[in-house]
């Protein structure tokens, strides 16, 4: 091969495949107070609808602070945080599970300051709740969980590449394996 041929034959690719982010946070103080803002409004919501996908609490909280830790870095351009927060934190949930099989012991967080998420409290019936949607099939828990956070069947049906007749079907099935629940658990103390 001549040297004429290897020079218009490019051995590897010089520019990345995905552009990079040409800024890594929010550049604006304003920007920042609102990302501290939501942070402090959502993580805990955030969390519960990690768990309402079969998490256990230490899975979620991880699953929500890598949404939010990539989020930081977009965060000026997201035009609807709270459906890509929910749609990242899965992702994180699902590599997570593919990674390991047990979740790690809890680690001690640093002295100062709170994490919002430590706020995360579940009541009686929420935690069966979590148990019933645990055992539900991923699909079921995804519409639970969206429906649940105030998206309707069309909003949950475009962030999850679904048709909205199978987030409204698939949520039906949901509400029915978690009333057939609720009312085995109501006969129990009786």
């Amino acid at each position: 091969m001549s040297d004429v041929s290897q020079a218009q034959v490019p051995l590897r690719r010089e520019e990345p495949l995905a552009p990079q982010p040409a800024v890594l946070s929010p550049t604006s103080s304003a920007a920042r107070a609102d990302f501290a803002q939501s942070y402090r409004s959502i993580m805990p919501r955030l969390v519960v609808f990690v768990m309402r996908h079969g998490a256990d609490v230490h899975e979620a909280h991880e699953a929500a602070q890598g949404a939010f830790a990539l989020a930081w870095e977009c965060w000026e351009t997201l035009e609807h945080p709270h459906a890509w927060l929910r749609r990242v934190a899965f992702r994180h949930l699902l590599r997570q599970r593919g990674r390991r099989e047990h979740a790690s012991e809890e680690v001690p967080d640093l002295p100062g300051g709170i994490c919002p998420a430590d706020s995360v409290a579940l009541g009686t019936e929420e935690a069966l709740v979590l148990r019933v949607l645990g055992s539900l099939p991923m699909r079921q828990r995804q519409a639970f969980a969206w429906a649940f956070d105030g998206f309707s069947a069309q909003e949950t049906a475009e962030h999850l590449g679904m048709a909205p007749e199978a987030v409204r079907q698939n949520l039906a099935r949901a509400r029915k394996h978690l009333k057939h629940a609720w009312l085995s658990m109501k006969e129990g103390e009786e």
